[in-house]
């Protein structure tokens, strides 16, 4: 999940950004909260993998009163093939059941990203749920996965002095366009902040995190979670990359699931460049749709005709690219922060106007909505200080998937992005330069592969027709894969579970509560905001 140098590193599939920075600031502090404590059982529930993680699966939780929540920290090996040696802090947040006496066990969020704070997730819908049955009946958990959050060890990559620089210099502009040796010199200022990147990932946050920060990782810990919990078997919602922890964790613990909701999922089986290509047509489709609604409002920065809004939206934020926009904090806007914060709006369609009116502000010289939009998807606050978010979704991804390590593939790759998301095209041609990945300290943990699971139950797949981040054919493979039950839900926004939409959330609720699915081929629409 960071919007980097552009075609190379695509927007990330992640929860909505507003959400997670809204509630970032409030569960944060409240960690360190140290009052009156409620401990667990210390009983080990289920199978243990393993006789030496006895220890983590008996663990006891000491629970801290954190503002309304409750709060702790669960012990985790940091490396699984070395359960003696160094450990991990997972912080975790926890609502209880409004009815304890009707109670039927813990719902454990994952919002996505990768990167995405779960116990930032778990704050903001356990008040959202407080008193619909979920909430009564059970106690709302997120936890912050290994590297991420307010857990420990911290991934650390860029600092923001860095990370400021990073999104206002582009490779794109190191010489001019018409240079004969543009492309190679483009190239190498490409690899060479990817190699610093991925040099300074390796010495600020230890090889030995960041072998272990992928997705096998963070399945493992939260069985050792659940059994923590005190439960016989997982309940479990997860949104975006959250999908994956889900589907991981059900081929390593299939006898230990009880219901699982695997909304906005990645393709289980496409590898890195057709992953890309798909969530490029994603945003593009996205685009489109954002393009004929403005087509349709008094003053559209667009333009009346959706067929030339690409364009226009072109014309708009190419100049950038060697003229970065100042602002009047004494900022420069530049063309990542434009198409970042254009990115970050097709998330939910009540953010489609913020971004009209940014826009025609940018036609008009001033980029201070512009990037406010980008400044929150990148995770920067009003003081100047980033969340780990968007370092947590590189080193995660780059163990978690086969990194391109072949120029031609990575220029093909490129070649075919460009195609599909022409708004994004900078004209300048596709670039073989490889990413931060292919020059990674440590090596990949997973491989993209369908998963092949026996002894789960049915779960269920969601997956929105115009998510602009996750495509909707992922949904329907994943849930093939899974021989899920699958909900196809009309509409563009970026997940759907538990936000508002009557027909999507009374399925979720009932499939949570009483493991009853809604039958085969329902379909839900979201209605126009």
């Amino acid at each position: 999940m960071t919007v980097p140098a552009r075609r190379r590193q695509p927007h990330p599939p992640m929860l909505l950004a507003a959400l997670l920075a809204a509630l970032l600031a409030m569960v944060l502090p409240v960690l360190a909260c140290s009052s009156a404590a409620t401990v667990g059982t210390g009983t080990p529930v289920g199978p243990v993998p393993a006789e030496q993680l006895r220890g983590f699966y008996a663990q006891e939780l000491t629970w801290s009163t954190c503002g309304r929540f409750d709060c702790t920290y669960l012990r985790v090996p940091l490396d699984y093939s070395r359960p003696g040696g160094k450990t991990a802090r997972l912080a975790v947040l926890r609502q209880r059941a409004g009815q304890p006496d009707h109670r039927l066990g813990s719902l454990v969020i994952n919002p996505g990203g990768p990167g995405g704070s779960g116990t930032s997730a778990a704050a903001g819908l356990a008040q959202k749920l407080e008193h619909s049955p979920l909430g009564q009946r059970f106690d709302i958990v997120g936890f912050d996965p290994r590297g991420i959050g307010s857990s420990e060890p911290a991934i650390e990559c860029l600092n923001a002095r860095e990370r400021d620089r990073e999104r206002l210099e582009s490779p794109e502009a190191v010489a001019p366009a018409n240079d004969p040796r543009y492309a190679e010199r483009r190239d190498a200022q490409y690899e060479r902040q990817a190699r610093e990147h991925a040099a300074k990932c390796g010495q600020r946050s230890g090889t030995d995190l960041l072998a272990n920060a992928g997705s096998r990782d963070v399945a493992r810990d939260m069985d050792v979670l659940r059994s923590a919990l005190g439960e016989t078997k997982l309940t479990y919602l997860g949104y975006s990359y959250g999908t994956r922890i889900g589907y991981t964790y059900a081929e390593a613990f299939p006898h230990n699931v009880r219901a699982l909701v695997l909304d906005g999922a990645l393709s289980p089986d496409r590898n890195r460049a057709d992953e890309l290509v798909a969530q490029a047509d994603g945003f593009q489709r996205a685009f489109n749709a954002f393009a004929g609604w403005c087509a349709q409002q008094a003053q559209c920065p667009l333009g009346g005709d959706p067929n030339t809004a690409t364009a226009t939206y072109r014309k708009l934020v190419l100049p950038l690219l060697d003229t970065p926009l100042p602002l009047a904090d004494g900022r420069k806007l530049s063309h990542r922060d434009a198409v970042s914060g254009t990115l970050v709006a097709f998330y939910r369609r009540a953010d489609w106007e913020p971004l009209r009116i940014a826009l025609s502000e940018l036609a008009s010289g001033k980029g201070e909505s512009l990037m406010r939009l980008a400044d929150g998807q990148e995770g920067r606050t009003a003081l100047g200080a980033y969340s780990r978010l968007h370092d947590a979704l590189e080193v995660v991804r780059c163990v978690d998937e086969r990194p391109i390590t072949d120029p031609a593939m990575a220029l093909r790759a490129n070649a075919r992005y460009s195609t599909a998301a022409p708004f994004m095209d900078s004209g300048r041609g596709p670039s073989a330069a490889l990413d931060s990945c292919a020059f990674w300290p440590v090596p990949h943990t997973s491989e993209a592969h369908l998963p092949n699971v026996s002894g789960l139950p049915q779960v269920l797949v969601i997956a929105v027709t115009g998510d602009p981040a996750t495509p909707y054919q992922a949904g329907v493979e994943l849930a093939s894969a899974l021989h899920a039950r699958f909900l196809g839900v009309d509409g563009t926004q970026h997940t759907v579970a538990l936000q508002g939409t009557p027909c999507v959330d009374d399925i979720v609720t009932r499939y949570l509560t009483e493991l009853a699915l809604p039958p085969d081929g329902t379909r839900c629409a979201i209605a126009p905001s």
